[in-house]
């Protein structure tokens, strides 16, 4: 497997970024729709993938996709009631799910606490795994399917997805999908995509906005170890992309 190098694109500020990111990420799914018929993306939660989630909603190319031939994913989620308000994929709705077309079916939400696991957090992540193995292709060569986009914020610790520094989720070599305890920050009781399940993926977008952000950006980006920091362990087949605002950028190195 051949490690793609980072590619970092800097923006103005956050709103220009969330802009910028969805207008991307309409040409991707289009190109994809395009050429195979249908696109595949995984979510990520937060305040920097709900915010390009809202600018998606608000981008007058929005209607270029043909919603009804998108299969979204998420990369994480808080393991809470399906109504709860901190839930990725409620919150997803909010910002954008809820105002396109989707196919009901092809939105891939992750268990909840109250659902038919329980409080089995390692059945429902195990489930999730199986809908992953049910959606992945011949072609794709395992158990997943090539996502053609997965974006992941990126935490101040530089964990992402529910993947933090040095607990066991982050070593995992071959679930696609695991149950996290202890999560350092609340909720913590998680269920997360692994390091092999997101390297699955065509293309890796990270995204990171704010002063809080640089140090974790320059870490995973300095070549620190993904044990340490989750984030330099992401990377897509095809192209790993970091986007950032100046504020996160603001401790990398002068691109020359």
């Amino acid at each position: 497997m051949s490690t793609t190098t980072p590619q970092v694109v800097v923006h103005q500020d956050k709103d220009l970024m969330a802009q910028a990111t969805a207008a991307r990420l309409i040409t991707r799914i289009v190109d994809a729709q395009a050429s195979r018929g249908s696109a595949s993306v995984v979510l990520t939660g937060g305040r920097n993938g709900n915010g390009l989630l809202a600018a998606l909603a608000a981008a007058p190319a929005r209607d270029a996709v043909d919603w009804s031939r998108l299969d979204l994913w998420w990369g994480d989620e808080r393991y809470v009631p399906a109504a709860d308000p901190e839930r990725n994929h409620t919150q997803a709705r909010e910002a954008l799910l809820d105002a396109v077309p989707l196919d009901p079916a092809r939105v891939h939400a992750m268990p909840a606490s109250d659902g038919p696991h329980g409080e089995d957090v390692d059945a429902a992540a195990a489930a999730y795994a199986e809908e992953l193995a049910r959606a992945a292709a011949p072609e794709d060569h395992g158990p997943v399917p090539r996502f053609d986009v997965l974006m992941l914020g990126v935490g101040p610790d530089t964990h992402v997805a529910s993947l933090f520094p040095e607990l066991p989720a982050v070593r995992e070599t071959e679930r696609t999908v695991v149950g996290v305890r202890g999560a350092p920050k609340p909720p913590p009781t998680r269920i997360s995509l692994t390091l092999p399940a997101i390297r699955a993926a065509r293309e890796v977008w990270l995204l990171a906005a704010g002063e809080d952000k640089a140090g974790a950006v320059a870490i995973a980006l300095g070549g620190a170890g993904e044990v340490q920091a989750p984030a330099a362990g992401a990377h897509g087949r095809a192209r790993t992309l970091w986007l950032l605002d100046r504020a996160a950028a603001a401790k990398l190195p002068p691109l020359r």
